[in-house]
């Protein structure tokens, strides 16, 4: 039986709850719910959904670099909007870190985040680059 590997690696935002953000199955990677907050300052990247967007991106590639993948091998992302009203100013936000990648994806209106002022959180699953 496979083992579940799990980590958070540094120079990614602390988990919020009981949990790691990645779990890795032999070449299989996921990503839980992340959002996008300045691993550095704690804070939010910024105010808007285009800073939070290239923050959680940017978070992303720390993950996924540290078990050996990127961005090129993210298989499916779920994005989380507060406010679908936001749905265009993330797809900017987003195509400017994921270049001509464009994985499967679902977009999701939800009602409510779980940490003040997030506007949107995202998940992904991933293979290594091997």
């Amino acid at each position: 039986m496979p083992n579940v590997e799990t980590s958070t690696p540094p120079n990614t935002p602390a988990p919020i709850g009981p949990y790691n953000h990645i779990a890795r199955v032999d070449r299989f990677i996921t990503i839980g719910g992340t959002a996008g907050v300045d691993p550095a300052t704690g804070q939010l990247a910024g105010p808007d959904v285009q800073s939070q967007t290239r923050q959680i991106r940017d978070s992303f590639a720390v993950m996924l670099a540290s078990v050996g993948s990127d961005l090129a091998h993210v298989v499916h992302v779920n994005i989380f909007l507060a406010h679908m009203s936001d749905f265009e100013a993330m797809n900017t936000a987003y195509v400017e870190k994921m270049g001509d990648h464009r994985p499967a994806r679902t977009a999701i209106g939800v009602s409510e985040l779980p940490k003040p002022g997030v506007l949107l959180t995202m998940n992904l699953t991933a293979v290594t680059n091997d």
